[in-house]
């Protein structure tokens, strides 16, 4: 039946007793159709002919939208059909583009394969990003939204170094996206995301006495490998997590160095062992067989993963609150840096990837330096 639709129309059509369902075309709009069906549902639809044969585009149910929009969206798809684009092919191809649940299932499988923090992405992308994204089409994240989204996040409290860690993976789903041709990642709405700076460096340098009760500390741990790991942290520079999986295969006394095949930054180093290394390591348990240097107590053939408790109750005993493992790092490069040692040698034995990394520790050349121009003043105080 062909009417003048209108609001009025719209409210008060019904389907007929009898019939499964009454179908009103506009004489206005070509195309523009109301279904009102016996169950007492309505439903706006823009029919029209495409190459040969008839084609419908669902506008939407009468309770959904209001009759003004739905005239406003039928007379723009009637627009989109006369200068030979087909509406429903569009609608389409825009239910082809996946939900970012489906994209990060993807990420997260290419992930599991060549991370080796998996789970920390997976941590990441579960409690922070699919809450928010996860039902959400690719095509309808913009950078606008991402930035307000970042920015709640940061005022929900989350440390600034975590947030540039969400946001960094979400953008890493969208870089794998575009290599794998998904539809709807031809760009990467977080890429033009504006971070605030951040400065998250925190220095701790033990003096040498500070050092000296710390190991004291270790010493009467009840952790009998918590000495060792101290002494050799202190004494090489490695991460824990490199000296903890440190097999005796890849130690070579008679050479005084220490080989990883694996580091964070993805090379391997090797790592020269002061005598005072190689005495700690001579005087290691070592089991016929042993694999690792630091073989866990419950299964001798995996590696120590933590030495926290120990840990912990080894630092508060000397006195040291606040000492994380990693700045025994940070002091055996003190101990390097201000015994003479240049920046280029102590970036090469912490395995830095690059000389910025070294650069940090510049400013702790200052006790060498001092005795430099003490000395030429000494020198010059002679000679007048």
């Amino acid at each position: 039946m062909k009417v003048k639709l209108d609001h009025t129309v719209a409210l008060t059509a019904q389907c007929p007793d009898g019939k499964k369902k009454l179908e009103l075309f506009d004489s206005a709009i070509t195309g523009f159709t109301l279904e009102c069906r016996s169950t007492g549902g309505k439903t706006y639809y823009l029919r029209y002919d495409w190459e040969g044969r008839q084609k419908q585009y669902k506008i939407g149910r009468y309770e959904d939208i209001t009759f003004a929009t739905a005239k406003k969206i039928a007379q723009r798809l009637r627009s989109e059909v006369t200068v030979g684009k087909d509406p429903s092919a569009a609608k389409a191809a825009a239910k082809m583009v996946p939900l970012y649940c489906e994209l990060s299932a993807m990420h997260l499988a290419d992930a599991e394969l060549h991370q080796r923090s998996y789970s920390t992405t997976e941590m990441y992308v579960r409690r922070h990003i699919i809450p928010k994204w996860g039902k959400v089409r690719l095509t309808d994240i913009d950078g606008r939204a991402v930035a307000h989204w970042l920015a709640a996040k940061r005022d929900e409290g989350l440390a600034p170094a975590t947030v540039i860690k969400i946001k960094a993976i979400f953008g890493r789903s969208f870089e794998l996206g575009m290599r794998w041709g998904i539809a709807g990642c031809d760009k990467n709405p977080v890429r033009g995301v504006q971070s605030k700076p951040l400065n998250n460096a925190r220095e701790r340098f033990l003096t040498t006495e500070e050092a000296k009760r710390l190991l004291a500390a270790a010493a009467k741990s009840r952790n009998p490998q918590l000495a060792s790991v101290v002494g050799l942290l202190l004494l090489t520079g490695m991460r824990v997590s490199e000296l903890l999986s440190t097999r005796w295969e890849n130690v070579k006394v008679d050479r005084r160095s220490l080989y990883i095949p694996t580091s964070k930054t993805g090379r391997s180093r090797h790592v020269p062992l002061a005598q005072a290394a190689v005495d700690i390591i001579e005087r290691l348990p070592r089991a016929e067989g042993a694999v690792f240097l630091f073989p866990s107590p419950k299964d001798p053939e995996k590696h120590l993963t933590t030495i926290k408790h120990g840990w912990q109750t080894a630092r508060d005993t000397a006195d040291l609150p606040g000492l994380r493992i990693h700045d025994l790092r940070h002091s055996a490069a003190s101990f390097m840096v201000n015994s003479g040692v240049d920046l280029f040698a102590v970036g090469k034995v912490l395995g830095h990837a690059n000389v910025a990394s070294s650069a940090r520790y510049s400013h702790l050349a200052n006790d060498t330096l001092l005795a430099a121009v003490e000395a030429g003043a000494a020198k010059q105080a002679q000679s007048a």
